[in-house]
Formats: structure tokens, sequence, C-alpha cells
């Protein structure tokens, strides 16, 4: 294992875990405002964005290329970084789509998502790379 990609993906963990922490922080609480609704989709967002890249510095430090949010998705899968690899491509789909537009309803869909389909992924590779560290 190359030594400065190996502390790349652990310097790269330590924004993820950050975000991590931030959005279970709030991942349970009520969600009465638009804006309240909002700040929990960017955190997704934000959180998802490192996800990806951990993943492709994590691939990186073992040797592999990656090149896009798809092909680390697809290789972390392959090396069992990952579970449920469907998910985690429909994560990056519903993340680029609310990057780009904010419809109440889409947002209401993308909550229940996050709290019961995303999280629990994220949750899993926070604590897989957290054993590794």
């Amino acid at each position: 294992m190359n030594q400065y990609k190996d502390v790349r993906w652990k310097q790269r963990f330590t924004n993820f875990e950050k975000s991590y922490k931030l959005l279970e922080k709030y991942i349970n609480t009520p969600l009465e405002s638009e804006l309240e609704r909002a700040g929990i989709i960017q955190l997704f967002e934000i959180l998802f964005e490192l996800s990806w890249k951990l993943m492709k510095d994590y691939l990186e430090a073992q040797e592999l290329i990656v090149k896009s949010p798809r092909e680390a998705i697809k290789q972390a899968f392959q090396i069992g970084l990952i579970e449920d690899g469907h998910i985690w491509i429909d994560g990056l789909a519903d993340r680029n789509l609310t990057v780009h537009t904010y419809d109440e309803k889409l947002a209401e869909k993308m909550i229940n998502n996050i709290v019961n389909v995303y999280f629990p992924v994220l949750k899993k590779l926070y604590n897989k790379l957290n054993k590794e560290l």
C-alpha cells in the first residue's frame, strides 16, 4: 500500500467523520420547517460527496484506479468495502438531483430516503472504516 495514499484516505475520513457526526446528530430530529428539511438534505449532499471521495482515496491506496463517483461505488462494492451497491448508485442519482432541483415533494421524498435508506449505508461505511483506523 502506498504510504501517501494510505494517509490520504485517513485524512479524508476525518472530514467524512465530521459530516457524518453532524448528520447523525440531526437525523432523527423532527423537521418542522422548510429550512430544517433543506438543511438535512444539504448535510446529506455534503456527506455523500465526501463518502465517494473517501472510497476513491481508499481504493487508490489499494492500488486501484478510480475516475468517477459511479466507478468508486462499483469498485468499493466489488472489494467488499460497501454493501448494497444499488442503494449507493441510487443515492448518487438522488444527490445529483437535489443539487440541481428543489421541489417540496422531492424534498419530502429525499428526507424519507436519507433517514431510512441512505443514512444506514453511510453508517455502515463509517463503522467499517473507523475500525480500520
